[in-house]
């Protein structure tokens, strides 16, 4: 098992996003001290939910400051940016960290971040699959052209050219966030990986690996492949010595942070939209994932892996929503969990 930390950014009631960007850093800083395989960062534009509103930008930072750990995305928003530009970008990360960059990309949402970008509603809503198979066309490729709906341009040489790097692999790593089974089918047809989010339990997770699994192998990858395949879990870890401490230290801090973040997204055309209730989500999230005692933490990620076959996790550490607190917590899911770990 391969445990990471899912950092969001996350400005909470009564913080400047300074602060939030602060502790997003010192985390990942503790992280790689601490032991753990992967910062993983999330991306955000105009919401106070998360303040990171370029991951690649932060991922830069983060490779720079460290020596060991991986840095991922996730996600990049695909549908807000140009795929030859991002896959530049991934390539530049991948090269000069010597491996350690993942990009994560994501479908996003119908936010305003489509009107403000450019894209448009289109792009969000029929667009993915031609702005992914773009971008994994320029990890892949020497020379890349287009002649697409979205986007057509003359053959172009790939600089740089991910497979440059020495002693390590071809290209950078690239998982897809998957909400919905065409998420699912599309990523499977393209034998890439899933990053699954933290609202979801083991059992819908199993699922979606499942439906992942037979659709990849319907599309003709390899039995081989499909058994490889690196899926990533989200969810969240609070450590405490008793359960109802690490529980406490969510419920007050997380719901005032989701009425905040989540009310704050605004979407393109005006369409209705549900806002989860911040208590009960939160509640929802303590029942589903590492929240108490390190041995339970540690007996609930290992029932999620042998549930649903998954291995990676990208654990939110920032509940807390305090500095100290965080870092504490990234600590000892380093020292204390992680060796009960498989």
């Amino acid at each position: 098992m391969r445990v990471g930390i899912f950092v969001l950014a996350a400005q909470f009631p009564g913080q400047g996003q300074g602060e939030a960007l602060h502790r997003a850093v010192r985390s990942a800083d503790v992280a790689e001290a601490s032991g753990l395989d992967t910062v993983w960062l999330a991306e955000h534009h105009f919401v106070p939910y998360g303040v990171c509103p370029s991951a690649v930008t932060l991922a830069a930072l983060l490779l720079g400051r460290t020596r060991r750990i991986g840095v991922g995305t996730a996600v990049s928003v695909l549908p807000t940016v140009h795929p030859v530009a991002l896959g530049e970008q991934a390539a530049l990360l991948h090269l000069t960290s010597g491996g350690r960059f993942t990009l994560g990309v994501g479908r996003g949402g119908p936010w305003v971040d489509l009107e403000v970008f450019g894209p448009g509603l289109e792009a969000y809503e029929s667009g993915f699959p031609e702005s992914l198979d773009l971008l994994m066309r320029w990890l892949r490729e020497p020379r890349v052209g287009a002649d697409g709906d979205r986007f057509s341009f003359r053959e172009v040489p790939v600089v740089p050219r991910p497979g440059e790097l020495l002693d390590g692999p071809g290209s950078p790593p690239v998982v897809v966030a998957c909400t919905s089974p065409a998420s699912v089918r599309l990523a499977a047809e393209r034998g890439l990986p899933m990053l699954l989010g933290m609202h979801c339990g083991d059992e819908e997770k199993a699922e979606a690996v499942a439906l992942w699994r037979k659709s990849a192998l319907a599309a003709g990858r390899s039995p081989d492949e499909v058994a490889s395949a690196e899926h990533v879990s989200a969810g969240v870890v609070q450590i405490a010595d008793a359960r109802r401490d690490a529980a406490e230290a969510l419920t007050k801090a997380m719901p005032g942070w989701l009425r905040q973040g989540l009310g704050a997204h605004v979407t393109v055309d005006g369409r209705a939209r549900r806002m989860r209730d911040p208590h009960e989500y939160t509640e929802l999230l303590c029942r589903l994932h590492a929240v108490g005692p390190p041995a339970l933490c540690a007996d609930r990620l290992a029932a999620t892996s042998e549930r649903t076959g998954i291995k990676r996790f990208a654990l939110l550490v920032e509940g807390s929503g305090d500095l100290a607190a965080t870092e504490e917590n990234v600590r000892r899911l380093g020292s204390e969990v992680l060796p009960l770990l498989p």
